[in-house]
């Protein structure tokens, strides 16, 4: 089974001295030991770039940006990528307009949407607050999946 990655999992992965850095890896290892196939979406590539390409100061990464690309590069490798077609905005414009969101929500919901497309019911964050108003996504902990024995537990 397919389980979306949220774009903060990434960041973490990409911070080898962020105490969650090894808390994501671990929540990886149970998903992936479960069978399950971790997957990105173009926005999280988005979404990664932004916070990458940030100074430190504005809580960013403050990578350079051949850095950046080639962090890219490899959660491109790394994970399943599954692309934006032309049933996405149609998509997001309905969540956005069903759960009212606004503002950073709009980034999640079209994460969402992307999910909706691409028939992903699951996915792991460190901010299950974000997605809980999604009634049709089972929203995994990060921070429980990285210690829990059974990886589709979910928060």
């Amino acid at each position: 089974m397919n389980v979306q990655l949220d774009t903060n999992i990434l960041t973490r992965l990409a911070q080898p001295s962020h105490p969650f850095h090894v808390v994501a890896l671990a929540a990886l290892r149970n998903l992936q030991s479960a069978a399950h196939v971790p997957c990105i979406v173009p926005q999280n590539l988005f979404e990664f770039w932004a916070v990458a390409t940030r100074r430190v100061e504005d809580n960013g990464l403050g990578l350079s940006v051949a850095e950046a690309k080639a962090e890219l590069d490899k959660l491109k490798n790394a994970f399943a990528l599954f692309l934006d077609g032309p049933l996405l905005l149609d998509e997001w414009e309905k969540l956005i307009v069903a759960y009212e969101c606004r503002g950073k929500g709009a980034h999640d919901a079209r994460i969402v949407a992307a999910m909706n497309i691409h028939g992903t019911k699951q996915l792991l964050t460190f901010n299950v607050k974000d997605f809980v108003r999604y009634t049709d996504v089972t929203v995994l902990d990060a921070a429980s999946a990285g210690s829990m024995s059974s990886p589709l537990a979910g928060p």
